[in-house]
């Protein structure tokens, strides 16, 4: 589809599950079992071909010459060249940490493992991102001893969508560290030279629609070091003192509820802005409970752009019963 002046093109789906094609999908180690579904057990959307590595392969998606001009054929808005950039040329990244066990689940797999009308919740994170527009680069983040199963499972659920004009979106699949902190970080290190704008998305919010993750990745696009979807707060909140062993704990405050929002992911950084805010909260030892709080960190403004109801956390079991909800309704509504 050729997009008008000024416009994106944006992906085209099509029905029926066909073989992906994945240029390194190592079989599991021995002794290593997940319960994963298999493809014909999938039966959501396809989505544009995505061609799976391992840290250290490079990309070889389709992207255009660097000469391309923007709307020519083999033109893509994902790896086209910015004439504003001192490099000539700029990429979107989206980072999707998914080394969690998910504890509040209760047991089983890994949080990012669970499925969702029988695809994994992280297929279903990284399908979410590579249907942006804004998205060129997908680098999951997997548990430290399991690089390999999660290469395997993207491998067995990434589908080819016949007659799209887009390239392919490169994942890059590299292991993880023991908190989201360090998981981010080696994300970061391990971005190619030509991204300068990142996204980190939480693979347990898996249904974000595709607007929200463009919306960030334009904010940032358009100068915001730091942006983050949120939505307003219905319920009043109450600060208190905590007391231990699940007592009556006594109010200290209450905060002005039109004053508050509920940030959700994708949030969107300038590369450089979000690599000094992990450099720094590392050496000074000190988490935080989100990238954005990081960058706050340094004293760095972050913006709010809208947020969306679909885009919740999966967290709790009856979590996984809304998100089962909501995508019967897409494949009643949209053809999900």
């Amino acid at each position: 589809m050729r997009a008008g002046p000024g416009q994106l093109p944006r992906p085209e789906f099509t029905e029926g599950p066909v073989k992906a094609r994945a240029r390194h999908a190592p079989n599991l180690r021995p002794g290593v079992s997940l319960a994963i579904p298999t493809p014909a057990e999938d039966t959501n959307l396809n989505v544009q071909p995505m061609s799976i590595q391992s840290a250290g392969e490079s990309p070889t998606g389709a992207a255009p010459a660097s000469g391309a001009p923007d709307g020519a054929p083999g033109a893509d808005p994902r790896t086209a060249p910015d004439p504003a950039s001192p490099q000539g040329g700029h990429r979107t990244a989206a980072i999707i940490p998914a080394a969690g066990r998910g504890v509040r689940l209760g047991p089983g797999a890994p949080k990012a493992l669970r499925t969702l009308s029988g695809t994994p919740m992280l297929v279903h994170a990284v399908r979410a991102m590579d249907r942006a527009r804004a998205v060129s680069l997908i680098v999951v983040v997997a548990p430290p001893d399991g690089a390999d199963e999660v290469r395997h499972l993207l491998d067995e659920h990434t589908s080819l969508a016949p007659g799209g004009e887009l390239p392919a979106t490169d994942v890059l699949v590299v292991p993880g560290g023991e908190t989201r902190q360090d998981s981010v970080r080696l994300g970061l290190a391990a971005l190619p030279g030509d991204v300068d704008a990142v996204l980190v998305h939480d693979a347990a919010r898996p249904l974000v629609p595709v607007d929200t993750v463009d919306a960030v990745a334009a904010a940032v696009r358009e100068g915001a070091p730091a942006v983050v979807p949120a939505l307003p707060v219905p319920d009043t909140v109450k600060e208190v003192e905590p007391r231990p062993g699940g007592g009556p704990e006594p109010v200290t405050g209450t905060p002005e509820r039109s004053r508050l929002r509920a940030v959700q992911t994708p949030q969107g950084f300038a590369l450089k802005v979000l690599a000094a805010a992990h450099e720094q909260v590392a050496r000074e030892g000190d988490g935080a409970t989100d990238d954005a709080g990081m960058v706050e960190r340094l004293g760095i403004e972050v913006v709010v752009v809208p947020g969306h109801e679909e885009a919740f956390k999966v967290t709790r079991p009856l979590d996984l019963v809304l998100a089962e909800a909501v995508i019967a309704r897409r494949r009643a509504t949209d053809g999900f």
